[in-house]
């Protein structure tokens, strides 16, 4: 099985969340958890209005990190706007 899938299964497969915290911590240094926490919020905060230049002024990064997010929630069917309005209001 291919690496990436390998852990796409192992992921949906982990319904603890005690356990899920471990694995992250095991096979992710910390920075790496600080980058994809903070891609998670740069996503919430774009999915409730927010601008990307108030974005990027108040975590003081560049603009560029910032499209990315805004460019997924802008695609039809984007998974990760119905998982954010699932989990933070918003209509699907």
């Amino acid at each position: 099985m291919v690496p990436r899938n390998e852990l796409i299964e192992i992921f949906t497969e982990i319904s603890d969340f005690e356990e899920m915290k471990s694995f992250i911590k095991e096979i992710l240094t910390p920075k790496e958890i600080e980058d994809f926490a903070l891609r998670w919020k740069l996503l919430r905060e774009l999915n409730e209005g927010h601008t990307q230049r108030n974005i990027a002024a108040k975590y003081g990064i560049s603009l560029c990190k910032i499209t990315r997010g805004s460019k997924i929630l802008k695609k039809d069917n984007s998974i990760t706007k119905k998982i954010l309005n699932r989990y933070h209001g918003g209509t699907e």
